[in-house]
């Protein structure tokens, strides 16, 4: 049985402000079984522990060599890449930029 791993780029958390941390490519299980309350305590919990696992690796093609060589079946998912629009403090105040009531 091959297991099937999710292959992609972390986002950058809301506590960050800048990229840090965002540019290694990370292997994380797929859900396989359910989750179940424990009848003792309550808490939620699944019989395996696949979903604790994250393996980081610098580049998408050596998480994806790692995959194989393991037999496991990888869905890459591709990060959305940031669109970076450069502008200056002045134009908050350009003509432009006002909205004109009549």
């Amino acid at each position: 049985m091959s297991a099937a791993v999710r292959i992609f780029r972390p986002a950058k958390t809301a506590m960050q402000s800048g990229r840090a941390k965002t540019h290694t490519w990370m292997i994380e299980f797929e859900p396989t079984g359910g989750i179940h309350n424990d009848p003792l305590m309550g808490w939620p919990g699944s019989v395996g522990t696949d979903a604790q696992v994250k393996i980081k690796f610098a580049t998408k093609e050596e998480a994806l060599a790692y995959a194989e060589r393991q037999g496991w079946t990888a869905s890459v998912q591709e990060p959305a890449e940031r669109v970076f629009k450069p502008k200056s403090y002045a134009d908050n105040f350009s003509y432009r930029n006002t909205l004109v009531s009549d």
